[in-house]
């Protein structure tokens, strides 16, 4: 069997929690290896997507390792027959790999909750104002990257469409006022907010900056609920590139970080109050 040379996100993840099931077992990769009748190597590789893993064989492994977690098992299972080829392979090559693996978690996702602090989520933001943010990259990109990635940015806005992923945005106010292409940009995106936040698969909650202390990090992150719990995952936006994470600890802190916020936060219609004064406020101000 050919090796894969660049396993997609899911292919990555069901080779991570097949090594997790065999640490957890206490098993080598050597060990696991002679109680399925294969070579070290094969273990090695299928623990790194490097090659495929049947539904047969993945349940195999969880029995080799007294996994005895069923809702877990099925759902690997289910990822394990997954050969749908997702939109976004039509950019790789085109865009980062960072990007196509965003797109993948946000595609396989049952609910997205999304925390920023700098700039409007990329799932609500609208043309002009993802055009506007990405004009402003260090280093510059040229046009034609900037193209591709506004109609790459566009594409996966469609996860939130009518009957979509449920989406919950926690906005804080810093990123409701920042300004990347002056404020008729601003306000036609704050708008655009409110438009959202009024369908039944978006809820869009703010974060004043009153609030006595920020419940949460510094970065803007996504939590991508899973089919079962333990196949969540995180993704961080850094200055250079983004991390998944999807190991238990940081799964359970992100998890509080988001109930915490939660608490803080405005309601859903006391956000739209608020987007709409700042919105007014944009608005009179610069005529």
């Amino acid at each position: 069997m050919p090796l894969r040379r660049e396993p997609t996100l899911r292919q990555r993840r069901l080779g991570t929690e097949m090594r997790k099931m065999r640490e957890q077992a206490g098993f080598g990769g050597s060990q696991l290896a002679r109680s399925l009748g294969l070579a070290p190597t094969q273990v090695t590789q299928m623990e790194t997507g490097k090659i495929g893993v049947s539904a047969e064989r993945l349940r195999t492994v969880a029995a080799a390792c007294s996994c005895s977690n069923a809702p877990l098992i099925d759902a690997l299972a289910e990822m394990a027959v997954e050969r749908r080829k997702g939109w976004w392979e039509e950019y790789r090559g085109a865009v980062s790999s960072d990007l196509l693996d965003l797109a993948e978690l946000e595609d396989t996702a049952t609910r997205l909750v999304a925390y920023t602090i700098t700039f409007v989520p990329g799932l609500l933001q609208t043309d002009a104002y993802a055009a506007s943010v990405f004009a402003r990259a260090i280093p510059p990109l040229p046009q034609h990257e900037v193209d591709v990635r506004m109609d790459f940015r566009m594409k996966r806005q469609q996860i939130i469409r009518p009957n979509g992923v449920p989406y919950r945005a926690f906005i804080h106010e810093a990123a409701l006022r920042m300004q990347f292409s002056g404020p008729k940009v601003l306000a036609e995106q704050l708008e655009a907010l409110i438009r959202h936040s009024e369908t039944p698969e978006v809820s869009i909650r703010a974060v004043p900056f009153d609030i006595e202390s920020l419940p949460g990090p510094s970065e803007n992150f996504i939590y991508a609920e899973g089919p079962v719990p333990e196949l969540d995952s995180v993704q961080i936006d850094t200055t250079h590139n983004s991390l998944i994470l999807d190991s238990p600890a940081p799964l359970a802190s992100y998890r509080e970080i988001l109930d915490r916020m939660a608490s803080v936060a405005l309601s859903e219609e006391e956000s739209r109050d608020f987007i709409r004064q700042i919105k007014k406020e944009i608005e009179s101000k610069h005529g």
